[in-house]
């Protein structure tokens, strides 16, 4: 009579093994989650006689991934937030708040360190069976199943995410490449006997929303431009190059501003719901006439170094940001002389609102100081990043950051 129980329970010992065995092939095949619960629910239900099972586990949020041998409608008045997460350890539902959950006999708890990863419930359908409960009687080995089923699911969540991410990252380096052959390399700016120019460039992020353009009309008129969407990533990055492709389409010499501003508020309309808006300097300069006309839609006022009074202007005038309103209710253009040695510096709010260690902004008091000197544009330039940077101390950039300069001679 021992040799026969002990020979029942080697047998038995030996039915577990196998059940380890085929769930570990089923891993190492990288079967789905769904065909690795399958294989779960045959096991207990099938083969240990377990009447009841209902599994939640977290993916960005819980959710029920397995009901079986009980109604969902049932399952569903199960709250996990309510009913569930507080318990750490393995306990026998004997008595329970919620009479939906009375009706299982055991919860198993899987944890990873202290963060909970799934909570598996199972209980008898015949409650009245003459013997130990398949339940109580398989516990240990259910325990051993669903922590190995679980950390197998979670594992493959967090390979999926890590793809997920290095995708991305590919994505966002293709797209951080496209955009900087969009904005114009200073290098290509010209440097004659009528101006020179400069810029700076720093996204936040891989990619950005911060813009700057400088386009020829025609041999005596020259348009540039520095622009700013509200928001930060992919989706300003995006409304951006729509922007660059729209603006550079729409800017004739025979274009006036105020026009110019109205088609691309309707463009930015339309590609941005009224989610989104772009603050814009637009300026064109007639070197014949020695004359900047301009409209600031919203932006920060470009510095202006006057050479005839030696000191520095804002240029305000314009109108509200660019897609703002579905129609911009008025517009008004601003014009100013420039003689010999005169300088323009337009700029983007990640640089002024830059704070130091001491939550003091930056402001524009220093590229003031640097616009008033005898520097070259691109010292000037590298003189207020320089500053920028002592100035922050440990903080981080917050936003894009991008600065124009021209110097007219």
């Amino acid at each position: 009579m021992v040799k026969k129980a002990s020979l029942k329970r080697l047998q038995f010992c030996n039915f577990k093994l196998d059940f380890l065995l085929e769930i570990t092939l089923a891993i190492n095949e990288n079967l789905s989650t769904e065909e690795l619960l399958k294989k779960f629910e045959k096991i207990l239900r099938e083969d240990l006689n377990i009447g009841k099972l209902v599994v939640y586990s977290y993916n960005v949020t819980w959710n029920r991934i397995l009901v079986s041998g009980i109604e969902k409608n049932i399952a569903n008045k199960i709250s996990l937030q309510n009913d569930l997460l507080y318990y750490t350890q393995i306990t026998n539902l004997t008595t329970t708040l919620n009479p939906y959950l009375s009706t299982f006999d055991v919860i198993i708890p899987v944890f990873h360190q202290d963060t909970p990863l799934a909570y598996v419930i199972i209980g008898d359908i015949d409650e009245e069976r003459v013997g130990i409960s398949p339940t109580i009687k398989h516990l240990q080995f259910i325990q051993t199943l669903a922590n190995i089923i679980i950390v197998a699911i979670e594992n493959k969540r967090l390979f999926n995410e890590n793809v997920r991410q290095e995708t991305m990252k590919r994505e966002l380096e293709m797209a951080s490449k496209m955009q900087s052959m969009l904005i114009p390399n200073p290098d290509s700016f010209p440097d004659n006997k009528v101006m020179y120019l400069s810029a700076y460039y720093h996204p936040h992020l891989m990619v950005g929303g911060d813009y700057y353009d400088f386009i020829e009309l025609d041999d005596d008129n020259f348009g540039f431009c520095i622009a700013d969407v509200s928001g930060k990533g992919m989706s300003a990055a995006i409304l951006m190059s729509n922007f660059q492709a729209n603006l550079r389409a729409l800017w004739t010499t025979d274009t006036p501003l105020s026009e110019l501003a109205l088609k691309l508020n309707k463009t930015v309309m339309k590609n941005a719901n009224g989610e989104k808006f772009i603050t814009v300097f637009l300026g064109k300069y007639n070197c014949k006439k020695h004359v900047i006309h301009y409209i600031n839609a919203g932006h920060n006022p470009p510095l202006f170094k006057n050479n005839n009074t030696g000191k520095v202007e804002y240029l305000k005038t314009g109108c509200i940001g660019i897609g703002m309103l579905e129609e911009i209710p008025t517009i008004e253009e601003g014009s100013i002389e420039v003689v010999s040695n005169s300088k323009i510096l337009c700029y983007t709010d990640g640089i002024v609102e830059m704070e130091s260690e001491k939550q003091v902004e930056f402001g524009t008091d220093i590229m003031e100081e640097k616009l008033l000197s005898n520097y070259r544009m691109d010292n000037v330039i590298e003189n207020i990043i320089s500053e920028l940077n002592v100035f922050k101390g440990k903080n981080n950039f917050f936003d894009d950051i991008a600065l124009l300069g021209i110097d007219f001679h």
